[in-house]
């Protein structure tokens, strides 16, 4: 038997379903509804391999839901905010080579294009051109008349955005507190695994602090540990020579600690 491409078959019906709107759905009064939506990807770079297993799992059940009888909203969105779009810009505009190889040489971005690429803004639409092409012709079942993207360029989703966490803080679902965060000194603001080139998985950890009176200065050695457990075992302290210690006040004690602690 002769092979065949399942490649014809499928942009025939990736575009059939796109020209006859068969995706399209408008409120139908009684019927059972339910809205699909996946997380949206960042607009910084083409979409891989990884966004169309994701993607796969959304349609496959939206389709599933359809056949239950069930009238299915899925749009399609777009992330526009954060710093994988801001910190392509900003690196770039420092001369970052290795950015400027990975869009032109893996991207295929023209490099006459380059020095746009300093405008978040011009970033996002851009990627957003390229990739919703990619996403039609995946053939996924999407309502294309609800597209949108996150940012106060869309005016709408920013309003929707701003009633929901209203809406959550007023049934008391946000509170403003203190806890630890990984910290970007340059930014001055905390910064969240997809905001980092470097260091995904990484979160704050809890050490204890034991304190060692020393009675020549009148203060305490500081030291952390993440198994405090084993304290009784202690025979000895380490101290880093070529780190610098500073005496400061913390919790009514006077401490010496190193500076970057």
């Amino acid at each position: 038997m002769k092979a065949r491409s399942p490649i014809p078959y499928e942009e025939k019906w990736a575009r059939k379903w796109l020209e006859e709107r068969v995706f399209e759905v408008d409120p139908i009064p009684g019927a059972p509804k339910i809205f699909v939506c996946v997380p949206y990807s960042y607009q910084n770079a083409p979409l891989h391999v990884g966004h169309g297993f994701t993607y796969t799992r959304g349609d496959a059940y939206a389709r599933f839901k359809r056949m239950q009888g069930y009238n299915v909203l899925f749009p399609w969105a777009w992330h526009w905010t954060g710093e994988a779009v801001a910190g392509t810009c900003e690196r770039l505009k420092r001369g970052d080579e290795a950015v400027r190889r990975m869009l032109v040489e893996i991207d295929g971005v023209p490099e006459e294009l380059l020095e746009k690429f300093t405008d978040p803004a011009f970033v996002t639409r851009y990627y957003t051109e390229e990739n919703r092409e990619v996403v039609k012709a995946m053939g996924f079942s999407v309502d294309w008349r609800r597209e949108f993207y996150t940012t106060d360029l869309h005016p709408y989703y920013s309003r929707f955005i701003e009633w929901q966490y209203i809406t959550l803080r007023n049934l008391g679902y946000v509170a403003k507190g203190r806890h630890p965060v990984v910290w970007c000194p340059r930014c001055e603001s905390p910064t969240g695994d997809h905001d980092r080139l470097v260091g995904e998985g990484v979160s704050p950890e809890e050490y204890t602090l034991v304190y060692f009176k020393l009675d020549e200065y009148d203060a305490f050695l500081a030291a952390a540990t993440l198994r405090p457990e084993t304290i009784f075992g202690v025979t000895n302290i380490w101290i880093n020579p070529k780190s610098e210690y500073v005496l400061i006040e913390a919790d009514g004690r006077r401490l010496i600690v190193s500076r970057q602690a």
